[in-house]
């Protein structure tokens, strides 16, 4: 029995000692995971997890861990491990994220399940949104694909080289190459292992010859991320926060980064400041500038930011200071991350985002700027710039139509690794939205050939016109990112036109009914002829209204209650089969039949008139003893309707 006790008491103890050195672990792995190093917490969490202590907790931390490292087939592991066996503790960025890993696997209907869960979870998520109501984006992405032919860098090495930018005749990007190790750096802004920026000649015969830039901007922390204005006397770029020679920690202990403006003194950058709206408590990264240089765009998670980083973009003044950041907006920025900005001279925002729908990671967006606006469609460039994983800091010369960018895709040389590329192909921005329809008589229903259809924009100058084809059908495209006018007009009606306000370039459909300036060229016409009506007919020997007679009635009633001038005498006629007195009262009696209905539905009989004339305006040779058809004959059995003074 002692024995027994004994143990039992030496396996709690072993127990409690197991579960001691374990929360220490948890501990540990912890602290990495707040400071953002990813890769120690991710040792630690798994040597916990190898040894079967699990919990909700640990699985997010982890997948968090390899998601954020741009390990995704891990974090997809993990994910799917939280999600099944905690399911009731999963939140909504826990899906989306499982979403993410799987679209880089190339699992993409797995990922759009896992995105209508998130979709149902969340209200008024800008992710969400894009989900559910931007069409099919795979097929989006598809038809954006085959645009650009990828070429290769031949400064790549097997470590880190990434951020191309565009510096006097060459590049300057930045790559890890002398710290000695394999950084995975990527996109995350908390990486350990050092960076510098580098320049290169592109014009030179062989691009292998790569320098290291100046000791003023290159220091023993990261230095990454770069943009120079034309003259190349000025360069901002991205550095981790430090003073006086140390890193500076926020309250979480993690090292922030900022943006930093080298000046050009004596051919040298001697002039080197820290931009004013930088924190030590967020971060600001990843410069572009306006083709003017008078706009500074950046990404940054400072207060105001919708996601994890959003773009943003500040005022540059003419004594060299800066205004007040700007958000650019929910239609570029997501719950998710926004980051590495670049203008065209165009002004064409290229951006990488995981909150727009793509093809796994970060994928490379762009968007037309409009007069400072920022509504305008987000487009996915697709492949071969975007894929599985991530894809960023993509830059482009409209002149040239050539650009570079980076990516961590599996078959680079290192860990992230440039790419050429030439656009061959532009990537339509402009918002255009279909619109198409027909254009008809408004009492008839006739269609109208050859009517035309004018597109005016709001300061009344004329877009585009087209005439209707041979079904009256028009179908036209409009700049859904401005108000227009649709003006449909032919000659003898009076012009038509609906307004289109900014849209989302969803089709329309907007069918015209043009109403008559006026009705006839004069006395005698047959109205039925002019409004293109079908011919009343009737029934053998009978003069009651059949309804599709009554179809065509009502059409003349809308005319002349369309015109109150208007009157008409009815002229009823019949065939030739009975005898000649007997038609000419049946024609009257179609005639007053018809007076009579059009008197009950409204019109005042002192418009209208009737007469029969039985068979004696026949419209064909079928009279008194011919072999015409029953067919033939019916033709004859008519009421016309003339106008009269």
């Amino acid at each position: 029995m002692l024995r027994k006790i004994l143990y039992t008491v030496v396996l709690l103890l072993v127990s409690i000692g197991s579960l001691s050195a374990q929360d220490k672990s948890l501990e540990r792995a912890n602290a990495k995971y707040d400071e953002f190093s990813f890769t120690p917490a991710i040792d630690i969490y798994k040597k916990v997890l190898d040894k079967g202590f699990v919990s909700a907790e640990l699985l997010k931390k982890l997948g968090n861990s390899y998601y954020f490292n741009a390990e995704y087939k891990d974090a997809s592991e993990i994910y799917g491990r939280l999600v099944t066996e905690y399911p009731t503790e999963v939140t909504p960025d826990y899906y989306f994220r499982y979403a993410q890993t799987l679209r880089s696997l190339g699992e993409y209907e797995a990922a759009d399940d896992l995105m209508k869960k998130f979709s149902d979870m969340t209200s008024g998520d800008y992710r969400a949104n894009n989900f559910t109501t931007e069409r099919d984006y795979r097929k989006e992405i598809k038809e954006n694909s085959g645009r650009y032919s990828i070429g290769p860098f031949e400064s790549n090495t097997v470590y880190s080289e990434f951020a191309p930018s565009y510096y006097k005749e060459g590049l300057l990007f930045s790559s890890d190459r002398d710290t000695g190790n394999l950084a995975k750096y990527r996109h995350t802004w908390n990486s350990k292992d050092f960076l510098d920026i580098y320049k290169i000649n592109v014009d030179s015969v062989s691009m292998s010859k790569v320098v290291k830039m100046d000791k003023a901007i290159n220091t023993r922390f990261h230095e990454s991320t770069t943009v120079a204005t034309k003259d190349g006397k000025t360069i901002y770029f991205t550095r981790n926060n430090f003073k006086e020679g140390k890193s500076v920690k926020d309250d979480n202990g993690v090292i922030r980064l900022k943006i930093f403006r080298a000046v050009m003194e004596d051919s040298i950058f001697a002039y080197i400041e820290e931009l004013p709206f930088n924190s030590d408590s967020y971060s600001v990264a990843h410069p572009a500038l306006s083709p003017d240089e008078k706009t500074l765009y950046f990404a940054s998670d400072m207060p105001g930011t919708l996601g994890e980083s959003d773009i943003f973009k500040v005022t540059i003044n003419d004594d060299e200071t800066f205004g007040t950041p700007e958000n650019l907006g929910n239609t570029i920025n997501t719950e998710a991350r926004e980051t590495f900005p670049f203008v065209t001279s165009e002004e064409i925002l290229y951006f990488s985002s995981e909150g727009h729908p793509g093809l796994g990671g970060l994928d490379v967006f762009a968007t037309k700027i409009k007069d400072n606006n920022y509504t305008g469609i987000v487009k996915n460039v697709g492949e071969p710039i975007n894929g599985k994983l991530d894809d960023f800091t993509f830059i482009f010369d409209e002149d040239t139509k050539t650009g570079y960018f980076a990516s961590n895709r599996e078959s680079g040389l290192g860990n992230d690794d440039i790419y050429s590329f030439v656009e061959n192909i532009p990537l339509e921005l402009d918002c255009k939205q279909p619109v198409s329809g027909v254009v008809r008589d408004k009492i008839s229903n006739q269609v109208l050939v050859g009517a035309t259809v004018k597109v005016i924009n709001e300061d009344n100058v004329e877009i585009l016109q087209i005439l209707t084809d041979a079904n009256g059908y028009y179908e036209i495209l409009i700049d859904c990112d401005q108000g227009n006018f649709i003006r449909a007009m032919t000659d003898g009606y009076i012009p038509s036109e609906e307004y289109m306000g900014e849209s989302d370039g969803k089709p329309q459909v907007i069918d015209f009914y043009l109403e008559r300036d006026k009705i006839g060229a004069g006395f005698g016409d047959d109205l039925a002829k002019l409004l293109q009506l079908s011919t009343i007919y009737f029934d053998l020997n009978k003069y009651n209204i059949r309804p599709d007679a009554e179809v065509e009635i009502q059409k003349v009633i809308a005319a002349m209650e369309k015109y109150p001038s208007l009157k008409i005498k009815v002229n009823s006629h019949t065939d030739s089969r009975g005898k000649d007195a007997y038609n000419l009262w049946l024609s009257q009696k179609r005639a007053e039949s018809t007076v009579g209905y059009m008197v009950s539905k409204g019109i005042s009989a002192d418009r209208l008139e009737g007469e029969g004339f039985g068979e004696t305006k026949l419209v064909n040779g079928c009279g008194n003893n011919s072999k015409c058809s029953s067919k033939e004959h019916d033709l004859n059995r008519r009421s016309e309707f003339i106008i009269r003074e």
